[in-house]
C-alpha cells in the first residue's frame, strides 16, 4: 500500500550499507507499549529513492515473490545488519529520524522478525555525516 503520510520519530536506529547504498532501519511504536511493531527502512544515500530498495528485493528474491515476501526480504536484510553488524555503519539507541511521504507500507499476515508491518520511503537520520551516507564501493550489484 502506498503512503501519502510521512512520519517523524525517535527510536533505535541501525545504519547499514547494501549493494553500495546506505540505508536506515528504525522502529516505530504505534502505542504506549513501545514494542516497535513497525519496521522503518529507507535509503539515506543522496540521490537514491525508496523504490531502489524494492528493486533490490525483486532482483535477489524469487522471481514469483509477492509483495509480502519482498517485504520480508527487506526486513531480513535490515535485521541482519542490526543483529550481526554486517555492513553496519552506525547504531544508535535513541536517534531522531524522518520518513518522507510517498513510500510503501506492507502489513504482514503474522508477525515477522518481531514486526507487524514494514514501512519504506525516503529517510533521513539526525546526526549522520555526508561520509556516513555516501555511496559505498561494492563488488555486488542488484
Amino acid at each position: 500500500m502506498a503512503s501519502e503520510e510521512g512520519l517523524t520519530g525517535s527510536s533505535r536506529v541501525t545504519v547499514f550499507a547494501m549493494f553500495g547504498v546506505v540505508f536506515g532501519y528504525a522502529t516505530h511504536h504505534r502505542d504506549e507499549r513501545r514494542i516497535g511493531d513497525v519496521a522503518i527502512v529507507g535509503p539515506l544515500t543522496p540521490g537514491v529513492e525508496w523504490g531502489r530498495l524494492w528493486q533490490m528485493a525483486r532482483s535477489c528474491g524469487r522471481p514469483t515473490a509477492g509483495e509480502t515476501e519482498l517485504a520480508q526480504w527487506v526486513l531480513t536484510q535490515a535485521t541482519r545488519a542490526f543483529v550481526c553488524g554486517s555492513d553496519r555503519i552506525a547504531r544508535f539507541q535513541e536517534q531522531g529520524w524522518k520518513l518522507e511521504p510517498g513510500g510503501k507500507r506492507v502489513r504482514f499476515d503474522a508477525t515477522y522478525a518481531n514486526r507487524d508491518q514494514l514501512w519504506t520511503g525516503n529517510m533521513t537520520v539526525e546526526g549522520l555525516t555526508p561520509d556516513q551516507v555516501a555511496r559505498r564501493p561494492t563488488i555486488y550489484t542488484a
